[in-house]
């Protein structure tokens, strides 16, 4: 399985709330079952944790080492709904936000496309429709 080491932080820049949209149109795995590859748009959503709610080392991705860990799961034999537990669980643990989102849109294969959606903590109703 891909490793979470691979995440780097840096702390967050502002005491207030503020939220921030990667997003990723180059994801790549392979399914389990065929090893055919599957591609997918990776969008990761979250509102860091701030000074206030002492965030630490702990506050925003860089994004190189974002982009590293997503490629890491390249060659991995694993599911749509897996996948994105796993992004979900790994920048949840590593970045302590107060809400996180990963939204994974997997192009389509057989005629079906899939959007699977992993949150963490209480994402605010205004961003779960988007």
């Amino acid at each position: 399985m891909p490793d979470r080491k691979l995440l780097e932080t840096f702390p967050t820049p502002s005491a207030l709330p503020f939220v921030i949209e990667h997003t990723s149109d180059e994801f790549t795995s392979v399914c389990p079952k065929t090893g055919h590859p599957d591609f997918a748009t990776i969008v990761l959503r979250y509102q860091p944790a701030t000074s206030q709610t002492k965030a630490g080392k702990h506050g925003c991705v860089e994004l190189k080492s974002l982009k590293l860990y997503y490629q890491s799961f390249r060659n991995q034999g694993i599911y749509y709904e897996a996948v994105t537990n796993a992004i979900r669980d790994d920048l949840a643990r590593t970045l302590k936000p107060t809400w996180l989102q990963v939204i994974a849109h997997f192009k389509g294969r057989g005629g079906i496309k899939s959007t699977i959606r992993a949150e963490h903590g209480n994402v605010p109703a205004a961003w779960k429709t988007l």
